[in-house]
């Protein structure tokens, strides 16, 4: 099963794109085909199960937000099978660590069909935007001020990460445009979190 891109800091300027909220969570994937419906699960690196700990608990919560909704679309595009990519967190969630006494939220962040590569943001809006999915908060060319309205955390609601920013692929072989802004505030939390350990801020940033 496809793992999630990892989602580069580099900003691709003078490029038509969609800006997410960017959710402090984990990252879940759930493979669904029109005979099974949701059959398949996992992190961002293993295959889960509703046993596994601590993210067991997603396959039901997966099941029951999204299996009939996203079935209904996946069949009317007559898809003949779909990977899709969620975000998981909680009220106390932060940079993959989580407080699991505590309900979670789950949102829809991306679809791949099966050889059809992750869709461009504009078609993923298009086919789920009556789903849960991240709040769209900006729409266009990258500027100066937009950037900087994501790190000094002024854009209008933004929550305190940043922002997932999504375009259409450069060429017919490549998937979407893909990158990150994260709030300054965010930045120093993590640096505060992770203490005198480089290696895990730059891997969690």
């Amino acid at each position: 099963m496809k793992s999630y891109p990892s989602i580069t800091k580099e900003i691709t300027e003078k490029h038509y794109i969609y800006a997410f909220d960017k959710l402090d969570g984990s990252n879940i994937r759930a493979e669904w085909n029109p005979k099974k419906g949701f059959y398949k699960f996992g992190t961002r690196t293993q295959v889960i199960d509703e046993t596994s700990k601590p993210f067991g608990f997603v396959v039901n919560l997966i099941r029951e937000k999204f299996e009939k909704a996203l079935s209904e679309i996946c069949i009317s595009q007559k898809w003949e099978s779909c990977i899709f990519f969620f975000e998981v967190l909680g009220e106390d969630s932060f940079a993959g660590s989580h407080n699991y006494d505590k309900p979670f939220e789950i949102y829809l962040i991306d679809a791949n069909p099966y050889k059809k590569g992750i869709l461009e943001p504009k078609k993923f809006i298009e086919l789920f935007n009556q789903v849960a999915i991240p709040k769209i908060l900006f729409e266009g060319i990258i500027t100066e001020e937009f950037v900087e309205s994501v790190k000094d955390g002024s854009l209008p609601e933004m929550s305190f990460e940043g922002v997932v920013c999504k375009g259409a692929s450069t060429s017919k072989a490549k998937e979407p445009v893909m990158f990150k802004i994260k709030s300054k505030a965010w930045l120093q939390k993590l640096r505060n979190f992770c203490k005198d350990d480089e290696e895990m801020f730059k891997r969690l940033s």
